[in-house]
């Protein structure tokens, strides 16, 4: 009898150490139609948060940060925006942006939670981002855990200058890494996803479209907009998205935002809150005085991340 509730233990223990551990989980990741799938090809929905432009909130890059997330936030992944403008950019001091992405990269790996690689940028840099992002796939494409998105948030570029910059920056990636799921921005800071609906890129797998939402500012108009790509079998990501107003300040729409984030559990939408930073702006979820490191104390998380904690504690169970 000993024995036999010994057994049993170590199989509960195994369970809920399997089910903490995205990527033990979920494995690699595959899109299906317009759905993310583990490695069986069931449906998957990760749930994470960004961490701030690496140039200008350096201090929370750092693997106590990733573990803070996984274990207390319950982040299935976490995203690494590294910064391609502002001062001391990655143009500028590559050398200090790896410094900052590497230990949110291979901690994540050490962790089993998925990490997105971000080309944080407004504009194209296409010989650059090639080849970083073949450093990237080079270095770490051997890991289901890796996500890369190679273009934050176009702005003036058309769909079609932005397909083009896509296919030679995935290029680049899939000589290295023929399976990880790679993120295309669309038009317009992410939002003319109707663009990409009716006319995707081709030759491609395991490519999605990043949707970014801040939902008081972004209503009913984007969201429909955004399920009726998905319902023409668009592949959408929610990379980025906030509570708060386009800007990251002003108001917080708590009820806007769960209703963007019903629609993404409905629609098996993966999505991602910004920042993990310390900005005096509403989106920015923690107050100066948070250690680099955490965990935080409910005292140190503004209201806003506490919004973010609450919705990840209540969908990543």
């Amino acid at each position: 009898m000993k024995k036999l509730l010994t057994i049993i233990l170590s199989c509960v223990f195994a369970c809920h150490a399997h089910a903490i551990d995205p990527v033990k989980q979920y494995g690699q990741l595959q899109v299906k139609g317009a759905q993310l799938c583990d490695k069986r090809g069931n449906p998957v929905i990760l749930r994470g948060v960004s961490l701030g432009w690496h140039n200008l909130w350096p201090r929370f890059y750092n693997k106590e940060v990733v573990q803070t997330l996984k274990q207390d936030w319950h982040c299935s992944v976490i995203r690494a925006a590294m910064g391609i403008m502002i001062e001391d950019n990655y143009l500028e001091n590559p050398e200090y942006a790896l410094q900052c992405m590497t230990p949110v990269i291979e901690s994540a790996i050490k962790q089993n939670v998925y990490v997105i690689i971000d080309w944080h940028s407004h504009i194209l840099k296409t010989e650059e981002a090639k080849a970083f992002f073949g450093q990237m796939a080079k270095k770490y494409g051997k890991n289901p855990h890796i996500i890369y998105e190679i273009f934050n948030e176009p702005v003036e570029d058309t769909w079609a200058d932005l397909k083009k910059y896509a296919a030679e920056v995935i290029g680049e990636i899939r000589k290295y890494d023929k399976d990880n799921i790679v993120l295309v921005g669309c038009p317009h800071w992410d939002q003319d996803i109707h663009l990409v609906a009716e006319s995707p890129l081709e030759g491609f797998q395991n490519v999605m479209y990043t949707v970014h939402f801040y939902a008081a500012t972004h209503g009913d108009d984007l969201r429909q907009r955004t399920e009726d790509a998905v319902k023409r079998g668009t592949p959408v990501f929610i990379s980025e998205s906030g509570a708060t107003e386009a800007s990251g300040d002003g108001k917080i729409d708590a009820e806007s935002e769960e209703q963007w984030i019903a629609m993404c559990e409905r629609l098996g939408i993966s999505w991602i809150c910004w920042s993990i930073s310390d900005k005096n702006e509403s989106c920015s979820m923690l107050l100066p005085r948070a250690t680099a490191t955490g965990p935080w104390a409910d005292d140190v998380i503004k209201v806003y991340g506490k919004l973010v904690k609450g919705l990840l504690e209540k969908y990543n169970k």
